[in-house]
């Protein structure tokens, strides 16, 4: 990738909070039209269909964050390690020659097994903006789970492929609420270095910042927020700054500037494909095998575990049905994925050991959202950069932090935009459900009210202040809040209850939890530093003792 110089470690904590898989989410109908460029290769390991009856050392069930660390670590250390993704590779570019569809046109590309888009702003000044789309193993999911939409990237690097990059380390004094069983020294002395460096976190220029038109909206939000008293705070983020620069000056091509984000970026972004995967694929130690599925996990009479899996072509019907051996496994599905199969495991019999901690815990990491309404000597910006860059801290006081999140339509729309993390308190499980035969969650709407509690803190006052007042044409009519939602799904086999200090599963050698699954319900932040962090921190040990 053109550019790749980081100008700040993330563990300096520029920011100290963000987030969002799918920040610029709100790019959901109304971003910026880009032009049509071949995207950048990326080195990741093969795409391998594994065979029926393979013996595997290492099994990881998922290419995310924690999937990928536990890949990379596991290969340096020597262990063969087989990679089980149930999205698509996303190494092959479509008929625009891009790999990935530009936010302002979902096409066959955009959604997993949806045949209408379902957008995270879904009105704009009246208009319903989803629209019809062919069913396709697409890189968003935007899973109903009950009373809640949870967000996910699927294909290899899972989250990593469409949320915003908002890497931020949590604050010191807030890791004892998020990880109690942790020792907080070592996160912040190793592993959220270790994680930064290999994430390749950096801040945007400050001078730059200062003069870009793609921040314009940034500078507003900037200015509200400390005229009510509120600090801003920079964020870093895994996008190629040195790479936005040259898009701004227009010498290489759009990508944050095309609103490139909620399905894929074609350039400028770090996600795992470039950095976690591209170091597995390197060891030669590492195989994938894309549009894969897990569908149980079981042990093995000659010891390990029998996993039987999946393999589905890419209108999700199954082709065939695999059964290899593992030694170990590695669950990294996500959240909700390693959630709802661990549940099902379970209860169908195949773990009947696992604890009853499994699928507790679950959280929405307090994820609302809402926009303003500016006066017209404050123009937010035509060109507006998909990739947010600094927030409004006020965490401790209200238990909110609000990332001042891109609108990019093409117009000027005078409107900030925001997306809050929150401190709540809620708590939802995931259950077996023999009558459908699935896993439900017990999540419930007005449990989001606590949520926009706490965001008003910040928006009543900054309204208050400027003389302003909510959108109210961004999630239905005559709705404030985007409280149906989040990018951040958290919990479900919490560290230190489902597993033991480390991700082990209780009642099972060799099975190990090694995702956001791990982590109850909120981080403060963007999570996703925290999970690799977390995952860097895990798998030191058990290659240390159990391999």
């Amino acid at each position: 990738m053109s550019g790749s110089t980081t100008r700040a470690n993330g563990s300096k904590n520029v920011s100290r909070r963000t987030f969002i898989a799918g920040t610029s989410s709100i790019l959901g109908a109304v971003a910026l039209s880009g032009r049509a460029f071949a995207a950048e290769a990326s080195v990741t390991p093969a795409a391998a269909p594994i065979d029926s009856g393979a013996h595997v050392p290492a099994l990881v069930v998922g290419t995310g964050y924690g999937g990928s660390v536990a890949a990379l670590r596991l290969a340096q250390a020597g262990v063969d390690v087989h990679m089980i993704e149930m999205g698509m590779a996303w190494d092959t570019p479509g008929s625009d020659g891009k790999i990935f569809a530009n936010t302002t046109s979902p096409d066959v590309r955009s959604y997993w097994l949806r045949t209408r888009t379902k957008q995270p702003i879904s009105n704009f000044l009246g208009y319903p903006l989803d629209k019809d789309v062919p069913r396709h193993t697409g890189i968003l999911d935007a899973e109903e789970m009950g009373q809640i939409i949870v967000y996910q990237g699927r294909g290899v690097g899972g989250g990593s492929l469409v949320n915003g990059g908002m890497a931020v380390t949590p604050r010191r004094e807030n890791f004892g609420a998020i990880l109690p069983s942790v020792d907080a020294a070592e996160m912040y002395g190793t592993y959220y270095p270790r994680a930064n460096a290999t994430l390749g976190v950096g801040t945007v220029d400050p001078a730059w910042f200062e003069s870009a038109d793609c921040y314009q909206f940034a500078r507003v939000g900037r200015k509200h927020a400390e005229r009510s008293g509120f600090p801003f705070v920079f964020v870093p983020d895994v996008y190629d700054w040195d790479y936005m620069e040259k898009e701004a000056a227009g010498t290489v091509p759009r990508s944050a500037l095309a609103g490139e984000i909620l399905y894929g970026n074609n350039y400028g972004k770090k996600s795992l494909q470039k950095t976690y995967l591209a170091q597995a694929g390197a060891t030669g130690k590492v195989a994938i095998s894309p549009l894969h599925k897990v569908t149980s996990v079981a042990p093995a009479a000659g010891g390990g575990y029998t996993v039987v899996i999946d393999q589905i072509d890419t209108t999700g019907t199954t082709t065939a049905t695999k059964t290899v051996t593992a030694d170990k496994v590695f669950f990294a599905a996500g959240s909700v994925g390693t959630s709802k199969l661990l549940v099902q495991l379970k209860a169908t019999g195949a773990l009947p050991a696992l604890n009853a901690e499994i699928g507790k815990g679950w959280g929405d990491n307090g994820n609302v959202m809402c926009g303003r309404a500016n006066h017209m000597w404050d123009p937010t910006g035509k060109l507006q950069a998909s990739i947010p860059c600094g927030g409004i801290d006020n965490w401790t006081a209200g238990g909110a932090f609000a990332e001042v999140a891109p609108l990019p339509t093409g117009i000027e729309t005078y409107a900030s935009f925001y997306l809050s993390i929150t401190n709540t308190p809620h708590r939802a499980e995931f259950t077996w459900n023999p009558q459908t035969g699935r896993a439900d969650l017990n999540w419930q709407t007005a449990w989001k009210q606590t949520s926009v509690d706490m965001a008003r803190t910040i928006f009543d006052k900054i309204n208050a202040k400027e003389g302003t007042i909510y959108r109210t044409d961004l999630f239905g009519a005559y709705k404030i809040w985007g409280d149906h939602l989040t990018y951040h799904p958290l919990g479900g086999a919490v560290l230190d209850k489902a597993t033991d200090n480390y991700g082990r599963l209780h009642g099972y050698a060799g099975l190990y939890v090694i995702d956001g699954s791990l982590i109850p319900g909120n981080t403060s932040v963007n999570p996703f530093v925290t999970i690799t962090a977390l995952a860097e921190r895990n798998i030191e040990k058990i290659i240390a003792t159990d391999l």
